[in-house]
């Protein structure tokens, strides 16, 4: 596994590209990860995939939630719609907050 040295591209593979996908940069740019750093990376790639999941089904409860506000049926309706979209809003926030932390960690790629 590389990791461009300019923007952070990772390259699965056993040699760096040509040029990194990303940005452009030359293969000189690209350091070979430690395996160690490599086990790392691969072990996060799913629950990174998870957090990106939920983060877009907390777009679309917030959006359903919208919609029932805006309908308004009953006081009762009213208040579970605003409810899941308070809670859609904090999920996504905190599914972000989790990746800036697998990312701080080396656990992304």
């Amino acid at each position: 596994m590389w990791r461009c040295g300019v923007c952070g591209y990772i390259h699965d593979g056993e040699g760096a590209p040509e040029k990194c996908p990303k940005c452009g940069a030359p293969q000189e740019k690209f350091e070979a990860l430690s395996e160690e750093a490599a086990k790392l990376v691969e072990r996060s790639r799913f629950s990174n995939q998870l957090l990106a999941a939920l983060m877009g089904f907390g777009e679309e409860l917030e959006a359903l939630a919208d919609e029932g506000i805006e309908d308004n049926l009953d006081p009762t309706c009213l208040t579970l719609y605003k409810y899941v979209k308070k809670a859609a809003i904090e999920m996504r926030q905190m599914a972000k907050a989790e990746i800036q932390a697998h990312i701080s960690k080396g656990k992304w790629g």
